[in-house]
């Protein structure tokens, strides 16, 4: 079984602690992901029909409109027959957070029907014809000491009116990540990685394609200008400059692997990382 739950903080500074408290610690929850959440109105009620309140009455006064909340996501599993040990394990580590106390819901599944929660929502987009539209997902990855920066121009500025989709915001640790593998992270030893899962459901207005990828293109403008050691996951450039400047000191190394492994330059043409035979000889 899972206990599953989830939290709101209005503050930024004691979400993102929070989060980097709970990932260091030896002994913690499952599953942690957080989410910002901007311009919603009624999210707790949106929570009722699959999750339960805490505290039922002070869930039915709090407000959430016209504010840029966090959403932290948590899980506990258990065994069925260790429900008590779970929620006094569950209290301690609450205990510890500082979300708004009112928003505290939760709720019970298996550990199969968490594994499937996406899916759940897929069918319900798909009813409604939601499903099988663009989708122009970006995601970065932003250093520590630059995430405060970041939230405060991205979220505060430029969505502060307008976004298309889910934006996940949490927490990694770069000694979990193999260095042996080409992928690119920042410097730093904690990360964050922030991902706007848009959608674009219709031809014009906020809910384009062009609206959301102008987001995304103002997004990584402000991170490029602002040098604060950004690197895009899954990038997608289109010349060997760019990707140059994505890979920085690891370039050399990244070059010698594929002269070695594909000399002919045949695998992974789309990424125009390097162009048919263009790999010198010898590196």
């Amino acid at each position: 079984m899972v206990r599953w739950i989830r939290v709101l903080y209005s503050d930024f500074e004691s979400f993102t602690e929070d989060q980097e408290m709970l990932i260091m610690a030896e002994n913690s929850f499952d599953y942690i992901e957080g989410f910002v959440i901007i311009n919603r109105t009624g999210i707790l009620n949106n929570w009722r029909a699959s999750f339960k309140p805490q505290d039922p009455v002070q869930a039915s006064h709090f407000q959430s409109d016209g504010r840029v909340l966090y959403c932290l996501e948590l899980t506990k599993n258990f065994n069925s027959g260790d429900t008590d040990t779970m929620e006094q394990e569950v209290a301690v580590l609450l205990s510890r957070l500082r979300f708004i106390q009112s928003t505290l819901f939760h709720t019970d599944v298996t550990y199969l029907e968490f594994l499937d929660r996406v899916h759940t929502s897929e069918l319900k987009l798909r009813a409604q014809s939601l499903w099988e539209v663009p989708h122009p997902w970006l995601n970065l990855l932003i250093p520590r000491s630059s995430i405060r920066r970041f939230a405060t121009e991205v979220f505060g500025r430029i969505l502060k009116d307008s976004n298309n989709g889910p934006i996940l915001l949490y927490p990694v640790n770069k000694s979990k990540w193999d260095n042996k593998t080409s992928v690119v992270i920042p410097d730093e030893e904690i990360f964050y990685l922030v991902g706007f899962l848009s959608s674009a459901p219709s031809l014009s207005g906020h809910g384009s394609i062009a609206h959301a990828m102008s987001l995304n293109s103002q997004i990584v403008e402000f991170c490029e200008e602002a040098d604060i050691g950004m690197k895009q996951y899954l990038a997608h450039y289109t010349t060997q400059e760019q990707w140059k400047t994505h890979f920085g000191a690891r370039w050399e190394t990244f070059e010698r692997r594929k002269h070695r492994y594909d000399p002919l330059a045949i695998l992974a043409p789309g990424q125009r990382i390097f162009p048919k035979a263009s790999l010198p000889l010898s590196l």
